[in-house]
């Protein structure tokens, strides 16, 4: 394996300027049945596909892609289907082109380990650039990815614009205004015979924490202490992922 090169220093913190009013808007069509919240003053669109838009500010946020996660369990003897990235970016670049967002913000893990982008498939890296001619690419450090990386776009470890701090773990205790991900949130509803389990959205209107936008990456019961402590007793929601909408269900009907 070829050595990894030293990377250029990044940021600890970004701090972004407003969207003037009048940059084209985003395309969060109207007739498509997803969910929009208020965060700390700003709205914001759930995607069903995972993905949080503030379209005041035409910004795209995913969390947790762990690109090349195959490949890391491969390189350990357990095989896996090699298609993670291919699935994770091909949804990417289809948000992308449906909303249009003047920035893409990544919070963190978007690498699976530090040799991620050395194992890129060349088409995986053409994507990435396709991306980058149509808009910013902002890859905040996550724990699986804490240095910068030769992927493009602008490497930091957070960033703030208006009201909303997006990083990758949530800090402890309320934070007003926090967009987070890390720790891929789910959560099961009871249904007629049974029930269903679901990644998702977690809210309480002024913390948002991100369902893991990765193929292959798994989820954390929204009941677990983890996710569960950083709000008071059953003041949250959960936006669970389903086909082409969002299903809005507070933390008390969940099983």
């Amino acid at each position: 394996m070829r050595a990894i090169p030293t990377p250029p220093p990044r940021p600890a913190a970004l701090s972004l300027h407003r969207s003037p009013m009048h940059n084209p808007p985003m395309l969060a069509a109207a007739e498509s049945p997803v969910t929009t919240i208020a965060l700390a003053g700003a709205e914001l669109v759930l995607d069903p596909l995972g993905a949080a838009l503030w379209v005041e500010e035409r910004l795209l946020v995913v969390a947790d892609m762990h690109l090349e996660k195959a490949s890391a369990f491969a390189r350990r003897g357990q095989m896996l289907p090699p298609f993670d990235t291919a699935e994770t970016l091909a949804r990417l670049a289809r948000l992308v082109e449906q909303h249009r967002p003047r920035a893409v913000v990544a919070l963190g893990d978007s690498l699976h380990d530090r040799w991620a982008d050395e194992r890129l498939a060349p088409a995986a890296r053409d994507t990435l650039r396709q991306l980058a001619r149509g808009c910013d690419l902002i890859w905040i450090a996550g724990n699986h990815d804490p240095a910068p990386h030769g992927l493009g776009g602008l490497c930091v470890d957070t960033l703030a614009l208006g009201p909303l701090q997006l990083r990758h773990e949530p800090s402890p205790g309320p934070a007003v205004g926090e967009v987070c991900g890390h720790l891929h949130p789910a959560a099961r509803v009871g249904v007629r015979g049974g029930s269903v389990r679901r990644r998702c959205f977690v809210t309480n209107g002024a913390r948002l924490i991100l369902p893991a936008f990765g193929a292959f990456t798994g989820g954390l019961d929204v009941r677990m202490p983890a996710i569960a402590d950083l709000f008071a007793a059953d003041d949250f929601e959960v936006h669970l992922l389903g086909e082409g909408r969002t299903f809005r269900m507070p933390a008390s009907r969940l099983r």
